[in-house]
């Protein structure tokens, strides 16, 4: 279908700026212009209570920003990775859907701000986020969290870091996954010649060039795109993972990889849904959440999914 009038509004507005697509600046520059056009509403969504604090990493004090649902705990725990190529992004960034799922889903959210490329490249971010998860886990009484019932998601390059957290968790003899939110994740490569690439390529949000440009940001060589760490596409085993649901913009140049994991998934014989949104562009479900009314559909999705997985863990 053609793009949805709310999508086709933020384009016009942006012109032919598509995000990432300024390789001329640095990573430090482009987080400042983040900062600056960034506005957190005035009429946030309340909950019970928000935090910020931080957690020990594997390279020093981690900041999280912690929500928690009004009522009496243990309540359930969502661990939230957010967007912008491993390089930009904050914790500020998806404020709106962090509360909007403490609040539908009745769980504690934990916010991870890990550390960002290029000064911390790959596999800086992939184990702060687990890192993040095993924290949750072990501090669950403390953060009025049910240890058997945690989740992860995240968007764009969160949800990447989402899929290898579910991977470690395998890999690593972890704490049991309750669900995998990936929205518009980055599982494989610019140039693995995905029609989405090529379709979408620029003019819709985010470009080939941009994600090109993150590329140059986080992994430190080119073997680092062979570790399934880095591009979960790239693992020779798939089997035994949490239950994922996949969330996919129809104009996005991630569209396609999220699309093939699924399958591989599923053909792995694993528990997934993949849910693609006509009309929407990479950034609909948390970066552009004020923008769009038609996001409130997609947040449904993820909190029924997400209560569903919980009642399971219950169980």
């Amino acid at each position: 279908m053609p793009l949805h009038p709310e999508a086709q509004r933020i384009i016009d507005r942006n012109g032919v700026q598509d995000q990432g697509e300024a390789p001329q600046l640095d990573a430090a520059a482009m987080r400042e212009g983040f900062r600056l056009v960034w506005t957190m509403p005035d009429d946030l969504q309340p909950v019970g209570g928000v935090v910020d604090t931080v957690f020990p990493g594997p390279a020093g004090d981690v900041p999280v920003r912690v929500y928690t649902p009004e009522g009496d705990g243990p309540f359930p725990a969502l661990v939230w990775f957010h967007g912008g190529g491993w390089t930009i992004g904050s914790l500020d960034e998806n404020e709106v859907s962090c509360r909007a799922i403490c609040v539908g889903a009745g769980a504690v959210v934990v916010s991870v701000d890990y550390r960002l490329a290029p000064e911390n490249p790959f596999p800086a971010a992939a184990d702060d986020a687990y890192a993040a998860f095993l924290w949750v886990h072990e501090n669950a009484e403390a953060l009025s969290v049910d240890a058997s019932r945690i989740a992860v998601a995240g968007e764009s390059a969160g949800g990447n870091l989402a899929a290898v957290v579910a991977l470690k968790a395998r890999d690593l003899n972890g704490p049991r996954l309750s669900l995998q939110v990936l929205v518009s994740p980055v599982l494989g490569h610019p140039d693995d010649g995905r029609a989405s690439y090529r379709d979408c390529s620029e003019g819709y949000f985010l470009s080939k060039e941009g994600m090109d440009w993150f590329f140059t940001q986080y992994p430190r060589n080119a073997s680092d795109l062979d570790d399934p760490y880095l591009l979960p596409l790239r693992s020779k085993d798939l089997s035994g993972l949490a239950p994922a649901l996949i969330v996919e913009a129809e104009y996005d140049v991630l569209r396609d990889e999220g699309v093939e994991y699924a399958e591989a998934l599923k053909a792995a014989g694993n528990q997934v849904e993949l849910a693609v949104f006509d009309g929407m562009i990479h950034g609909f479900f948390g970066l552009l959440a004020l923008e769009l009314a038609e996001v409130s559909g997609v947040r449904a999705r993820v909190v029924e999914a997400l209560r569903s997985a919980y009642v399971k863990g219950a169980q």
